[in-house]
């Protein structure tokens, strides 16, 4: 049975790319386009690896991770943040949301497949 990665993102091009390049690592791949999609989708799905985008219109990324992490059955799942933002100011946020790993937008793609990679 193939592992499975959930990518929470808004952006409809983004998640063909993220989806396209994944795929590559022979896993189960499924989307959700906002946080209360991606919520429910990745508590009903159990994934080994969470993408979640920073920015979503209704939930940020963190915010799931934190609910995640709250959740017993989560608290071990990597998750990775994809975002715009770098610097100190979001390396705090991470850590605080207990977030795995972050990949900046506009990512190289080879640098998401080796950080999804390395929690597979």
């Amino acid at each position: 049975m193939p592992k499975k990665i959930v990518v929470v993102d808004d952006e409809p091009d983004i998640l063909r790319v993220v989806v396209f390049r994944l795929k590559k690592l022979g896993c189960e791949i499924i989307t959700a386009s906002n946080g209360a999609e991606g919520l429910s989708t990745i508590r009903a799905q159990r994934p080994d690896v969470i993408l979640l985008d920073y920015r979503l219109p209704d939930m940020d990324g963190l915010e799931i991770a934190r609910r995640l992490r709250a959740d017993v059955n989560f608290e071990k799942t990597p998750i990775i943040l994809v975002s715009a933002s770098s610097g100190s100011d979001i390396s705090d946020a991470l850590a605080a949301a207990s977030v795995n790993d972050y990949v900046v937008k506009p990512f190289v793609p080879e640098k998401l497949l080796a950080t999804v990679q390395k929690y597979l």
